[in-house]
């Protein structure tokens, strides 16, 4: 079973990408999120990968950390949720919001994600709820943005005001790269520092 690929980002679609491998590509399945994360075509790339063995098919779904892999099983562990609803649901709700959703008991903010209806995220809350605690609410939000270290300078600092504050680093970087990809490229570190509090007040 394949645990984890490094390679070369090849191509990439709206589901998934190709990892070069020595040559070798393998087609590997990713949430929306992760997608957007991605290194440029031809960067290095490293991911965390879920095989899953079926009848007709081998499949390869990839994620930026393990913690992310690790709410990619544990959603699956609920009735009627396949891999590309829990796929839907990494990319629509970052790791803070879905912890965050569970722990409140919140059904609206869960049917959010594509392919969730009402009673299927009533279930998710319900069934999630002693069990989603272990792995943590916002370990995948950073990795689900850019990482910080590849913003510029005012966003870093930016994101470093926001944990000088008490936030934690995953959910301040996640609020500030919003912020950024909102206010531009121009966006001044205060700038920066009160659209990321006002998107952690949210």
């Amino acid at each position: 079973m394949i645990g984890k690929l490094k390679g070369r980002v090849d191509s990439v679609d709206e589901d998934g990408l190709i990892v070069d491998v020595g040559g070798v590509g393998y087609l590997v399945a990713a949430s929306a999120r992760t997608l957007r994360a991605l290194p440029t075509l031809n960067e290095p790339v490293s991911l965390f990968i879920e095989t899953q063995v079926r009848e007709d098919a081998i499949r390869l779904f990839g994620f930026l950390t393990s913690a992310e892999r690790d709410w990619f099983r544990l959603l699956q562990s609920v009735q009627g949720v396949g891999a590309k609803v829990a796929l839907g649901i990494l990319g629509a709700l970052p790791g803070d919001a879905l912890g965050s959703a569970i722990a409140r008991q919140d059904k609206a903010m869960m049917a959010r994600a594509p392919g969730v209806g009402p009673k299927l995220a009533a279930r998710l809350v319900l069934e999630l709820k002693d069990k989603a605690p272990a792995l943590g609410a916002g370990d995948f939000g950073a990795a689900a943005a850019p990482a910080a270290s590849a913003l510029p300078k005012t966003a870093e600092d930016a994101v470093l005001a926001l944990t000088g504050l008490g936030y934690a680093r995953p959910q301040a970087s996640a609020a500030v790269t919003k912020a950024f990809n909102a206010l531009g490229a121009d966006a001044a570190t205060a700038a920066l520092i009160r659209a990321g509090l006002k998107e952690l007040a949210q």
